[in-house]
């Protein structure tokens, strides 16, 4: 008898999210440490930070992020629509092109082959690759909503069915370009219209892959640990609908105090102010949600890592606003304080929602008993150390960057010169670097715990709920 769902695809995607975060978070801590300690680029022209760092975020944001939203957007339309994918093969194409994109991402990078765009490096062959399986990811996806077998369409899947998507359209109107090698394109786009298209694109990279995307996990596996219901499905609908109409809107913010025009860089401040209604709703939402049920977070640290990560999600959608804000933006602006404020969501919200849901997943995906829940605590608390000491580093860093550079004498000259904020940084970049190491070390405990749960010699009875007919 064939399987009611198909959780193959889901395990492969769940055991790369894995792979690839080890992979990304190795690079981010050896970039890490080279702007504290520049000699580790060895004088090796692809292991320079600037080579480096695009492979770093297009690996944690794609290879990671994207693997785990495959995963997890599989398990849940199949559960939440008693259906099989809509097409198996369609499924594994998924699977194998997005491996294939990220391999040639991590061959391409570093030999400094890239279009230069922020989350958008990759060359157009690659983009190319990148529109077929997104294709086939959005009829895999719509086609298991289509042949559902309950009529309504929970809402982890509404987020889901936006980020598929947004991002569809921000990928194809951000990368179009004129092809002039198999590795070299120029974008159609120019000047500050090319600025304008980039940051429509780079922060609904953010609003839509690293934020609607990761929502939908929130709203199918915190209830599911918790085993308490959604705190208010009305709230989850008004939340959906006031994030993907807000959100759209705010990637001006990237562009304060550029050439382009300053009623764009306002709308782009006022939706970015707004969005923080709509972002505290989800938050309130996945948090109240443990309501009657907040004993658990003391034994279950798998919840704690899906709840902390939407404390942390709540943070970094208040940091972003206020950041947005002309007079605020004036001093964060290209200060290592952005940095903070990104990784406090790319850390502290997105990985710590997909080490979660992995740790929920792969023991049932494997049909294993997990096999330490003391290792999943000691990650929680590495990982939290880790990230903490990253943002705070960041934040003190930032802070003391913008008003260093902005510091004047008397007679208008600057009190500072470049090189002495430079200077100042270095105590914090070897606190950055720390924190990174932690984090790393808890994506290894991590990787050993799954190994050792999925290599494990007694399978437990794991019910599937067949379809209903």
């Amino acid at each position: 008898m064939a399987e009611a769902y198909n959780d193959r695809v889901v395990r492969q995607f769940a055991v790369m999210t894995v792979v690839w975060g080890l992979v990304g978070m190795l690079v981010g801590v050896l970039i890490a440490a080279q702007m504290a300690w520049p000699a580790l680029n060895f004088d090796i022209p692809w292991l320079t930070f600037s080579r480096l760092r695009p492979l770093h975020t297009n690996a944690v944001i794609f290879a990671f992020g994207g693997c785990a939203l495959f995963a997890t957007s599989y398990y849940v339309v199949q559960r939440t629509c008693h259906a099989r994918l809509y097409s198996d093969k369609l499924a594994a194409f998924t699977f194998w092109g997005w491996q294939a994109v990220i391999v040639a991402a991590a061959i391409t990078l570093p030999l400094g082959i890239t279009s230069s765009k922020e989350y958008a490096e990759l060359e157009w062959p690659i983009d190319i690759l990148i529109t077929l399986v997104w294709v086939g990811y959005a009829i895999v996806f719509f086609g298991t909503l289509a042949k559902r077998k309950v009529a309504h369409i929970y809402v982890a899947n509404w987020f889901f069915g936006a980020f598929i998507l947004a991002i569809a359209v921000l990928h194809v109107f951000n990368n179009l370009e004129v092809p002039v090698s198999w590795t070299k394109s120029y974008s159609i786009y120019a000047g500050v219209q090319d600025a304008m298209m980039q940051w429509w694109y780079g922060h609904n990279a953010v609003g839509f892959f690293l934020t609607a995307g990761f929502l939908g996990i929130m709203y199918y596996f915190i209830p599911k640990q918790a085993e308490r219901p959604v705190y208010s499905y009305r709230l989850s609908v008004v939340h959906f609908w006031g994030l993907v109409f807000t959100y759209i809107w705010a990637g001006p913010h990237h562009l304060h105090y550029t050439a382009l025009p300053d009623w764009a860089q306002s709308l782009g401040m006022v939706f970015s102010l707004i969005l923080l209604a709509p972002s505290w709703g989800g938050m309130i939402n996945g948090i109240m949600t443990l309501s009657g049920a907040w004993q658990k977070l003391r034994t279950d640290p798998i919840l704690k890592f899906l709840v902390v990560s939407v404390s942390f999600y709540g943070m970094a959608t208040f940091e972003g606003p206020m950041m947005s804000i002309k007079t605020v933006n004036a001093l964060s602006h290209y200060t290592d304080w952005t940095i903070g404020h990104v990784h406090a969501g790319a850390l502290g919200w997105v990985a710590m929602i997909s080490i979660g849901a992995m740790y929920f997943l792969i023991p049932r995906l494997f049909n294993r008993k997990l096999y330490s829940l003391k290792l999943v605590e000691t990650h929680f608390w590495v990982a939290t150390v880790g990230i903490v000491l990253y943002i705070a580093a960041m934040w003190i860093a930032g802070v003391m960057q913008g008003l260093m550079w902005r510091a004047v004498n008397a007679d208008g000259t600057l009190t500072y010169s470049f090189v002495e904020s430079v200077q100042a940084m270095y105590p914090f970049y070897i606190v950055r670097t720390l924190g990174g190491v932690c984090f790393f070390a808890g994506m290894v405990i991590m990787a050993y715990n799954l190994w050792r749960t999925v290599v494990g010699a007694q399978p437990v009875a794991v019910a599937i709920p067949a379809p209903a007919q």
